[in-house]
Protein backbone atom coordinates (compact mmCIF):
# COMPACT_ATOMS: atom_id res chain seq x y z
CA UNK A 1 0.00 0.00 0.00
CA UNK A 2 1.17 3.05 -0.86
CA UNK A 3 1.49 5.78 2.00
CA UNK A 4 -0.18 9.21 2.49
CA UNK A 5 2.45 11.64 1.85
CA UNK A 6 2.75 14.27 4.55
CA UNK A 7 1.45 16.82 2.36
CA UNK A 8 -1.57 15.40 2.22
CA UNK A 9 -3.69 16.63 5.44
CA UNK A 10 -6.21 14.27 7.33
CA UNK A 11 -7.68 12.40 4.14
CA UNK A 12 -6.72 8.56 5.48
CA UNK A 13 -10.29 7.48 4.36
CA UNK A 14 -9.62 8.86 0.78
CA UNK A 15 -6.01 7.64 0.52
CA UNK A 16 -6.48 4.39 1.39
CA UNK A 17 -9.37 4.22 -1.27
CA UNK A 18 -7.19 5.70 -3.72
CA UNK A 19 -3.87 3.59 -2.87
CA UNK A 20 -5.85 0.56 -3.11
CA UNK A 21 -6.99 1.04 -6.62
CA UNK A 22 -3.48 2.45 -7.60
CA UNK A 23 -1.81 -1.24 -5.94
CA UNK A 24 -4.11 -2.89 -8.63
CA UNK A 25 -2.42 -1.22 -11.71
CA UNK A 26 -0.76 -3.57 -13.63
CA UNK A 27 -2.77 -6.34 -12.47
CA UNK A 28 -6.30 -6.40 -14.35
CA UNK A 29 -8.26 -3.98 -15.75
CA UNK A 30 -10.19 -1.82 -13.62
CA UNK A 31 -11.78 1.72 -13.61
CA UNK A 32 -12.49 3.92 -11.17
CA UNK A 33 -14.03 7.18 -10.33
CA UNK A 34 -13.26 10.20 -8.47
CA UNK A 35 -15.82 13.31 -7.83
CA UNK A 36 -16.16 15.85 -5.28
CA UNK A 37 -16.87 19.98 -5.52
CA UNK A 38 -14.71 22.10 -6.29
CA UNK A 39 -12.21 22.93 -4.07
CA UNK A 40 -12.55 20.05 -1.78
CA UNK A 41 -8.65 18.72 -2.76
CA UNK A 42 -9.92 16.22 -5.52
CA UNK A 43 -7.13 17.03 -7.74
CA UNK A 44 -4.75 17.39 -4.82
CA UNK A 45 -5.40 13.99 -4.00
CA UNK A 46 -5.21 12.27 -7.30
CA UNK A 47 -1.72 14.56 -8.33
CA UNK A 48 -0.43 13.27 -5.21
CA UNK A 49 -1.55 9.87 -6.22
CA UNK A 50 0.27 10.03 -9.84
CA UNK A 51 3.45 11.45 -8.71
CA UNK A 52 3.64 8.72 -5.71
CA UNK A 53 3.16 5.84 -8.88
CA UNK A 54 4.58 7.93 -12.21
CA UNK A 55 1.21 8.03 -13.65
CA UNK A 56 -0.23 9.81 -16.50
CA UNK A 57 -2.38 12.75 -15.70
CA UNK A 58 -4.44 14.59 -17.95
CA UNK A 59 -6.13 18.14 -16.45
CA UNK A 60 -9.15 18.97 -18.93
CA UNK A 61 -10.03 22.71 -19.63
CA UNK A 62 -13.38 24.17 -21.17
CA UNK A 63 -12.12 23.90 -24.30
CA UNK A 64 -13.91 22.99 -28.07
CA UNK A 65 -13.53 18.99 -28.88
CA UNK A 66 -10.65 19.25 -31.50
CA UNK A 67 -8.52 21.37 -29.04
CA UNK A 68 -9.32 19.58 -25.96
CA UNK A 69 -7.82 16.36 -28.48
CA UNK A 70 -4.74 18.41 -29.21
CA UNK A 71 -4.25 18.97 -25.46
CA UNK A 72 -4.54 15.57 -24.50
CA UNK A 73 -2.64 14.49 -27.26
CA UNK A 74 0.61 16.40 -25.99
CA UNK A 75 0.16 15.38 -22.52
CA UNK A 76 0.07 11.62 -23.43
CA UNK A 77 3.33 12.41 -25.70
CA UNK A 78 4.99 13.56 -22.92
CA UNK A 79 4.35 11.00 -20.84
CA UNK A 80 5.54 8.16 -22.75
CA UNK A 81 8.28 10.14 -24.38
CA UNK A 82 7.62 10.17 -27.61
CA UNK A 83 9.87 11.53 -30.36
CA UNK A 84 7.23 12.96 -32.50
CA UNK A 85 3.58 14.25 -31.21
CA UNK A 86 0.85 12.36 -31.27
CA UNK A 87 -2.36 13.36 -33.61
CA UNK A 88 -5.97 12.25 -33.30
CA UNK A 89 -8.34 12.90 -35.36
CA UNK A 90 -11.37 11.88 -32.55
CA UNK A 91 -11.82 10.75 -29.14
CA UNK A 92 -12.24 6.75 -30.46
CA UNK A 93 -8.49 7.06 -31.53
CA UNK A 94 -7.15 8.53 -28.68
CA UNK A 95 -8.83 6.31 -26.06
CA UNK A 96 -8.05 3.67 -27.70
CA UNK A 97 -4.08 4.67 -27.87
CA UNK A 98 -4.99 5.64 -24.10
CA UNK A 99 -5.88 1.63 -23.15
CA UNK A 100 -2.82 0.64 -25.40
CA UNK A 101 -0.40 2.51 -23.82
CA UNK A 102 -1.95 1.84 -20.39
CA UNK A 103 -1.72 -1.80 -20.76
CA UNK A 104 1.69 -1.94 -22.48
CA UNK A 105 3.27 0.52 -19.24
CA UNK A 106 0.91 -0.54 -16.79
CA UNK A 107 0.27 3.29 -15.45
CA UNK A 108 -2.35 4.95 -13.49
CA UNK A 109 -4.02 6.67 -16.18
CA UNK A 110 -5.94 9.88 -15.10
CA UNK A 111 -8.18 12.30 -16.79
CA UNK A 112 -9.38 14.94 -14.52
CA UNK A 113 -12.24 17.41 -14.61
CA UNK A 114 -13.93 14.72 -17.66
CA UNK A 115 -17.07 16.88 -17.43
CA UNK A 116 -15.78 19.35 -19.56
CA UNK A 117 -14.63 16.53 -22.42
CA UNK A 118 -17.94 14.86 -21.97
CA UNK A 119 -20.08 18.09 -22.53
CA UNK A 120 -18.32 18.74 -25.96
CA UNK A 121 -17.67 15.37 -26.95
CA UNK A 122 -21.32 13.60 -25.62
CA UNK A 123 -19.95 10.26 -27.04
CA UNK A 124 -16.45 9.84 -24.68
CA UNK A 125 -18.28 7.76 -21.79
CA UNK A 126 -20.10 4.97 -24.70
CA UNK A 127 -16.52 4.85 -25.70
CA UNK A 128 -14.82 4.05 -23.11
CA UNK A 129 -17.33 1.37 -22.01
CA UNK A 130 -16.17 -0.31 -24.83
CA UNK A 131 -12.77 -0.19 -24.57
CA UNK A 132 -13.22 -1.12 -20.60
CA UNK A 133 -15.45 -4.33 -22.06
CA UNK A 134 -12.63 -5.26 -24.72
CA UNK A 135 -10.13 -4.82 -21.76
CA UNK A 136 -12.14 -7.18 -19.60
CA UNK A 137 -12.13 -9.34 -22.08
CA UNK A 138 -8.64 -9.51 -22.59
CA UNK A 139 -7.51 -8.76 -19.41
CA UNK A 140 -5.71 -6.31 -20.37
CA UNK A 141 -4.13 -4.45 -17.13
CA UNK A 142 -5.31 -0.67 -17.93
CA UNK A 143 -6.51 1.40 -15.00
CA UNK A 144 -8.60 4.43 -15.51
CA UNK A 145 -9.15 7.04 -13.50
CA UNK A 146 -12.09 9.78 -13.94
CA UNK A 147 -12.11 12.23 -12.06
CA UNK A 148 -14.45 15.76 -12.00
CA UNK A 149 -16.13 18.56 -9.71
CA UNK A 150 -19.77 18.87 -11.95
CA UNK A 151 -21.60 16.71 -9.60
CA UNK A 152 -24.57 16.71 -11.51
CA UNK A 153 -22.41 15.50 -14.62
CA UNK A 154 -20.16 12.75 -12.20
CA UNK A 155 -23.28 11.28 -10.65
CA UNK A 156 -24.46 9.90 -13.84
CA UNK A 157 -21.52 8.52 -14.98
CA UNK A 158 -22.29 5.14 -13.01
CA UNK A 159 -26.07 5.89 -12.77
CA UNK A 160 -29.03 3.69 -14.27
CA UNK A 161 -28.90 2.82 -18.09
CA UNK A 162 -25.41 4.88 -18.32
CA UNK A 163 -22.58 3.66 -20.58
CA UNK A 164 -20.44 2.99 -17.72
CA UNK A 165 -23.26 1.65 -15.23
CA UNK A 166 -21.24 -1.20 -13.24
CA UNK A 167 -17.58 -1.39 -14.94
CA UNK A 168 -16.13 0.74 -11.99
CA UNK A 169 -14.42 -0.53 -9.23
CA UNK A 170 -13.72 2.44 -7.71
CA UNK A 171 -16.63 4.84 -6.85
CA UNK A 172 -15.04 7.77 -4.46
CA UNK A 173 -16.72 11.28 -3.30
CA UNK A 174 -14.29 13.68 -1.79
CA UNK A 175 -16.32 15.56 0.64
CA UNK A 176 -15.46 18.51 2.69
CA UNK A 177 -13.90 18.16 5.74
CA UNK A 178 -16.12 17.47 9.23
CA UNK A 179 -16.45 20.32 11.77
CA UNK A 180 -13.77 18.66 14.10
CA UNK A 181 -11.32 17.85 11.19
CA UNK A 182 -12.02 21.77 9.72
CA UNK A 183 -11.21 23.15 13.57
CA UNK A 184 -7.58 21.22 12.73
CA UNK A 185 -6.55 22.89 9.42
CA UNK A 186 -7.96 26.06 10.31
CA UNK A 187 -5.83 25.63 13.64
CA UNK A 188 -8.69 27.07 15.56
CA UNK A 189 -8.89 25.65 19.38
CA UNK A 190 -11.81 27.39 20.74
CA UNK A 191 -14.55 25.60 19.94
CA UNK A 192 -17.14 28.67 19.92
CA UNK A 193 -14.59 30.54 17.20
CA UNK A 194 -14.35 27.17 15.43
CA UNK A 195 -18.45 27.32 15.10
CA UNK A 196 -18.75 30.33 13.68
CA UNK A 197 -15.85 29.87 11.10
CA UNK A 198 -17.33 26.88 10.22
CA UNK A 199 -20.47 28.26 9.57
CA UNK A 200 -18.85 30.58 7.16
CA UNK A 201 -16.20 28.59 5.62
CA UNK A 202 -17.54 24.83 6.15
CA UNK A 203 -14.77 22.48 5.66
CA UNK A 204 -13.39 23.14 2.44
CA UNK A 205 -9.97 23.23 2.46
CA UNK A 206 -8.75 25.52 -0.46
CA UNK A 207 -10.77 28.52 1.70
CA UNK A 208 -8.10 28.86 3.87
CA UNK A 209 -5.44 29.31 0.85
CA UNK A 210 -8.08 31.72 -0.98
CA UNK A 211 -7.68 34.16 1.99
CA UNK A 212 -3.69 33.34 2.15
CA UNK A 213 -3.56 31.06 5.04
CA UNK A 214 -5.66 34.35 7.57
CA UNK A 215 -7.02 32.61 10.69
CA UNK A 216 -9.14 33.99 13.35
CA UNK A 217 -6.52 34.55 16.23
CA UNK A 218 -9.74 34.36 18.89
CA UNK A 219 -13.21 35.58 19.35
CA UNK A 220 -12.62 39.19 19.31
CA UNK A 221 -11.17 38.85 15.90
CA UNK A 222 -13.63 37.48 14.32
CA UNK A 223 -15.42 40.38 13.33
CA UNK A 224 -12.56 41.64 11.47
CA UNK A 225 -11.01 38.28 10.22
CA UNK A 226 -15.11 38.63 8.11
CA UNK A 227 -14.47 41.98 7.19
CA UNK A 228 -11.15 41.33 5.46
CA UNK A 229 -11.99 37.99 4.21
CA UNK A 230 -14.77 37.07 2.92
CA UNK A 231 -16.68 40.52 2.52
CA UNK A 232 -13.08 41.55 1.02
CA UNK A 233 -14.14 42.39 -2.78
CA UNK A 234 -10.03 42.21 -3.32
CA UNK A 235 -10.10 37.66 -1.83
CA UNK A 236 -11.09 35.21 -3.81
CA UNK A 237 -13.86 34.41 -1.54
CA UNK A 238 -15.63 37.35 -2.24
CA UNK A 239 -17.31 35.51 -5.32
CA UNK A 240 -16.80 31.75 -4.22
CA UNK A 241 -20.29 31.63 -3.88
CA UNK A 242 -21.97 32.72 -6.83
CA UNK A 243 -18.87 30.30 -9.22
CA UNK A 244 -20.20 27.58 -7.27
CA UNK A 245 -23.44 27.80 -8.61
CA UNK A 246 -22.03 28.99 -12.42
CA UNK A 247 -19.89 26.26 -12.89
CA UNK A 248 -22.86 23.63 -12.49
CA UNK A 249 -23.85 22.79 -16.41
CA UNK A 250 -27.20 22.14 -15.84
CA UNK A 251 -27.41 25.43 -14.34
CA UNK A 252 -29.29 27.96 -17.34
CA UNK A 253 -30.93 30.51 -15.28
CA UNK A 254 -28.65 31.29 -12.58
CA UNK A 255 -30.84 34.43 -10.70
CA UNK A 256 -34.04 31.91 -10.35
CA UNK A 257 -31.17 29.32 -8.71
CA UNK A 258 -29.84 32.06 -6.44
CA UNK A 259 -33.39 33.02 -5.55
CA UNK A 260 -34.03 29.18 -4.39
CA UNK A 261 -30.81 29.42 -2.40
CA UNK A 262 -32.00 32.44 -1.08
CA UNK A 263 -35.54 30.93 0.03
CA UNK A 264 -33.91 27.99 2.17
CA UNK A 265 -31.00 30.11 3.29
CA UNK A 266 -33.69 32.27 4.65
CA UNK A 267 -35.59 29.59 6.44
CA UNK A 268 -37.84 28.79 3.65
CA UNK A 269 -37.40 25.00 3.21
CA UNK A 270 -40.71 23.83 2.46
CA UNK A 271 -41.46 23.77 -1.40
CA UNK A 272 -44.48 25.52 -0.91
CA UNK A 273 -42.61 28.22 1.14
CA UNK A 274 -39.85 28.20 -1.40
CA UNK A 275 -42.69 29.06 -4.31
CA UNK A 276 -44.11 31.69 -2.28
CA UNK A 277 -40.44 33.30 -1.66
CA UNK A 278 -39.32 33.26 -5.38
CA UNK A 279 -43.14 34.00 -6.94
CA UNK A 280 -43.48 30.83 -8.40
CA UNK A 281 -46.24 27.94 -8.39
CA UNK A 282 -44.96 24.91 -6.52
CA UNK A 283 -44.79 22.47 -9.69
CA UNK A 284 -42.67 25.00 -11.56
CA UNK A 285 -39.60 24.47 -9.77
CA UNK A 286 -39.42 20.72 -9.19
CA UNK A 287 -36.39 20.95 -11.81
CA UNK A 288 -34.44 23.60 -10.16
CA UNK A 289 -34.35 22.06 -7.00
CA UNK A 290 -33.46 18.50 -8.28
CA UNK A 291 -30.84 20.29 -10.05
CA UNK A 292 -29.75 21.63 -7.27
CA UNK A 293 -29.75 18.73 -4.96
CA UNK A 294 -27.51 16.92 -8.20
CA UNK A 295 -25.03 19.54 -7.66
CA UNK A 296 -24.83 19.43 -4.14
CA UNK A 297 -26.13 21.99 -3.54
CA UNK A 298 -29.14 21.36 -1.53
CA UNK A 299 -30.32 18.55 0.37
CA UNK A 300 -33.79 17.39 1.49
CA UNK A 301 -34.77 15.99 4.48
CA UNK A 302 -37.89 14.29 4.96
CA UNK A 303 -39.58 14.92 8.54
CA UNK A 304 -38.73 11.69 10.24
CA UNK A 305 -42.17 11.44 11.82
CA UNK A 306 -43.86 12.35 8.76
CA UNK A 307 -41.83 10.74 5.88
CA UNK A 308 -44.33 12.39 3.32
CA UNK A 309 -42.96 15.49 4.43
CA UNK A 310 -39.94 17.17 3.79
CA UNK A 311 -37.54 20.65 3.79
CA UNK A 312 -34.50 21.23 1.84
CA UNK A 313 -31.22 23.05 3.33
CA UNK A 314 -28.14 24.36 2.03
CA UNK A 315 -25.30 22.28 1.98
CA UNK A 316 -22.63 24.66 1.83
CA UNK A 317 -21.99 27.14 4.31
CA UNK A 318 -20.40 29.73 2.28
CA UNK A 319 -23.75 29.61 0.05
CA UNK A 320 -25.78 30.07 2.87
CA UNK A 321 -23.43 33.05 4.05
CA UNK A 322 -23.52 34.11 1.33
CA UNK A 323 -27.28 34.15 0.29
CA UNK A 324 -28.26 35.95 4.07
CA UNK A 325 -25.60 38.30 4.89
CA UNK A 326 -23.33 39.27 1.09
CA UNK A 327 -26.30 39.26 -1.95
CA UNK A 328 -28.93 41.29 -0.26
CA UNK A 329 -25.82 44.04 0.28
CA UNK A 330 -23.85 42.88 -2.74
CA UNK A 331 -23.26 46.89 -4.51
CA UNK A 332 -21.95 48.05 -0.90
CA UNK A 333 -19.78 44.75 -0.72
CA UNK A 334 -17.69 45.42 -4.26
CA UNK A 335 -17.54 49.44 -3.25
CA UNK A 336 -15.80 48.24 0.06
CA UNK A 337 -18.09 49.43 2.69
CA UNK A 338 -17.41 45.84 4.26
CA UNK A 339 -17.95 47.22 8.18
CA UNK A 340 -21.55 48.90 8.32
CA UNK A 341 -22.85 45.61 6.29
CA UNK A 342 -21.15 43.53 8.73
CA UNK A 343 -22.72 45.57 12.17
CA UNK A 344 -26.22 45.80 9.83
CA UNK A 345 -26.21 41.85 9.30
CA UNK A 346 -25.59 40.57 12.85
CA UNK A 347 -29.08 39.69 13.56
CA UNK A 348 -29.08 37.58 10.47
CA UNK A 349 -25.76 36.01 11.07
CA UNK A 350 -26.15 34.75 13.76
CA UNK A 351 -29.92 33.73 13.46
CA UNK A 352 -30.23 32.16 9.80
CA UNK A 353 -26.49 30.78 9.55
CA UNK A 354 -25.12 30.42 12.85
CA UNK A 355 -28.26 29.07 14.47
CA UNK A 356 -28.89 26.50 11.92
CA UNK A 357 -25.48 25.74 11.21
CA UNK A 358 -25.17 24.37 14.67
CA UNK A 359 -28.09 22.36 14.61
CA UNK A 360 -27.00 20.17 11.46
CA UNK A 361 -23.56 20.06 13.53
CA UNK A 362 -25.24 18.43 16.44
CA UNK A 363 -27.21 16.42 14.40
CA UNK A 364 -23.51 15.40 12.82
CA UNK A 365 -22.29 14.68 16.25
CA UNK A 366 -25.42 12.04 17.19
CA UNK A 367 -24.62 10.25 14.32
CA UNK A 368 -21.43 9.36 16.07
CA UNK A 369 -21.75 5.15 16.98
CA UNK A 370 -21.56 5.45 20.16
CA UNK A 371 -22.68 8.76 21.63
CA UNK A 372 -26.05 7.25 22.76
CA UNK A 373 -24.76 3.82 23.63
CA UNK A 374 -25.20 2.08 20.00
CA UNK A 375 -25.15 2.16 16.38
CA UNK A 376 -27.26 4.99 15.26
CA UNK A 377 -30.01 3.50 12.35
CA UNK A 378 -31.16 7.23 11.51
CA UNK A 379 -30.57 10.86 12.53
CA UNK A 380 -32.47 13.57 11.34
CA UNK A 381 -34.84 16.45 12.46
CA UNK A 382 -38.87 15.91 13.18
CA UNK A 383 -42.33 17.91 13.95
CA UNK A 384 -44.20 15.60 17.00
CA UNK A 385 -47.95 16.59 16.81
CA UNK A 386 -49.71 16.88 20.36
CA UNK A 387 -53.40 16.60 19.60
CA UNK A 388 -54.23 16.50 23.15
CA UNK A 389 -52.97 19.59 23.60
CA UNK A 390 -52.80 21.27 19.90
CA UNK A 391 -49.76 22.23 19.03
CA UNK A 392 -46.54 21.07 17.02
CA UNK A 393 -43.29 20.50 19.05
CA UNK A 394 -40.22 20.73 16.95
CA UNK A 395 -37.52 18.27 17.82
CA UNK A 396 -33.78 19.35 16.50
CA UNK A 397 -32.26 16.33 16.83
CA UNK A 398 -33.50 12.61 16.69
CA UNK A 399 -31.94 9.64 16.76
CA UNK A 400 -33.76 6.29 16.21
CA UNK A 401 -32.04 2.74 16.90
CA UNK A 402 -31.79 0.57 13.51
CA UNK A 403 -35.00 -0.30 12.54
CA UNK A 404 -36.18 -4.07 13.46
CA UNK A 405 -38.81 -6.05 10.77
CA UNK A 406 -42.10 -5.88 13.21
CA UNK A 407 -41.34 -3.98 16.04
CA UNK A 408 -41.85 -0.69 16.65
CA UNK A 409 -39.46 2.35 15.82
CA UNK A 410 -37.12 2.65 18.68
CA UNK A 411 -36.36 6.68 19.82
CA UNK A 412 -32.93 6.45 21.28
CA UNK A 413 -32.64 10.26 21.97
CA UNK A 414 -34.56 13.89 21.46
CA UNK A 415 -32.39 16.70 21.29
CA UNK A 416 -33.03 20.57 21.19
CA UNK A 417 -30.61 22.61 19.92
CA UNK A 418 -30.03 26.32 20.99
CA UNK A 419 -27.13 28.49 19.81
CA UNK A 420 -26.99 31.22 21.88
CA UNK A 421 -29.57 30.75 24.65
CA UNK A 422 -29.19 29.21 28.05
CA UNK A 423 -30.74 25.93 28.45
CA UNK A 424 -32.35 24.51 30.95
CA UNK A 425 -35.70 22.61 32.48
CA UNK A 426 -38.39 24.22 30.53
CA UNK A 427 -36.66 22.91 26.88
CA UNK A 428 -36.32 19.61 28.74
CA UNK A 429 -40.29 19.33 29.58
CA UNK A 430 -40.92 19.83 25.98
CA UNK A 431 -38.60 16.95 25.02
CA UNK A 432 -40.53 15.10 27.61
CA UNK A 433 -43.71 15.79 26.38
CA UNK A 434 -42.93 15.06 23.00
CA UNK A 435 -41.31 11.44 24.49
CA UNK A 436 -45.25 11.26 25.81
CA UNK A 437 -46.75 11.77 22.65
CA UNK A 438 -44.34 9.61 20.69
CA UNK A 439 -44.60 6.86 23.07
CA UNK A 440 -48.68 6.91 22.65
CA UNK A 441 -48.13 6.68 18.95
CA UNK A 442 -46.51 3.72 19.20
CA UNK A 443 -42.94 4.20 19.48
CA UNK A 444 -40.34 2.94 21.86
CA UNK A 445 -39.08 5.05 24.04
CA UNK A 446 -38.67 3.08 27.31
CA UNK A 447 -34.66 3.89 26.92
CA UNK A 448 -34.97 7.62 25.31
CA UNK A 449 -32.53 10.02 26.37
CA UNK A 450 -33.70 13.52 26.69
CA UNK A 451 -30.64 15.53 25.05
CA UNK A 452 -29.70 19.48 25.57
CA UNK A 453 -27.41 20.86 22.94
CA UNK A 454 -26.58 24.48 23.56
CA UNK A 455 -23.44 26.77 22.43
CA UNK A 456 -24.46 29.45 25.92
CA UNK A 457 -24.58 26.72 28.39
CA UNK A 458 -26.98 25.35 30.82
CA UNK A 459 -29.22 25.81 33.93
CA UNK A 460 -27.86 24.22 36.79
CA UNK A 461 -31.14 22.66 37.50
CA UNK A 462 -30.59 19.88 34.66
CA UNK A 463 -28.54 18.21 36.73
CA UNK A 464 -30.86 16.96 38.86
CA UNK A 465 -32.60 15.64 35.98
CA UNK A 466 -30.93 12.04 35.37
CA UNK A 467 -32.87 11.40 32.08
CA UNK A 468 -31.05 14.38 30.49
CA UNK A 469 -27.82 14.64 28.77
CA UNK A 470 -26.12 18.06 27.99
CA UNK A 471 -23.94 18.52 24.94
CA UNK A 472 -21.86 21.52 25.12
CA UNK A 473 -19.47 23.37 22.62
CA UNK A 474 -16.19 20.74 24.27
CA UNK A 475 -18.14 17.83 24.01
CA UNK A 476 -19.27 18.63 20.06
CA UNK A 477 -15.25 19.26 19.85
CA UNK A 478 -14.09 16.74 21.93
Amino acid sequence: MIPKPDRVFARDFEWRHLARFAAGVGHHPQLGVVSGRRRQGKTFLVEALVRETGGFYFGATEATETESLSLYADALAEHVGAPAPFRFGSWDEAVRQTFAIGAERRDLMVIDEFPYLSKVSPALPSIIQREIDRAIARDAPVSLLLCGSAMSVMGRLLAGGAPLRGRASLELVVRPFDHRTAADYWRITDPRLAVRTHAVVGGTPAYLRFVGGDTPQGLDDFDAWVQRTVLDPGTPLFREARYLLEEESDVRDSALYHSVLAAVASGNGTRGGIAGYIGRKAADIGHHLNVLEDSHLLRREPDVFRPSRSVYRVREPLVTFYQVVMRPRWGLLESGRAAPVWTDSQGRFHDQVVGPHFEELCRQFARIEDVFGELPGEVGAGVVTDSERREQIEVDVVVFAPAMPGEPRRVLSLGEVKWGRRMGPRHSARLRRAREVLGAKGYDVRDTVLACYSGAGFDGALASEPDVRTVGLGELYG
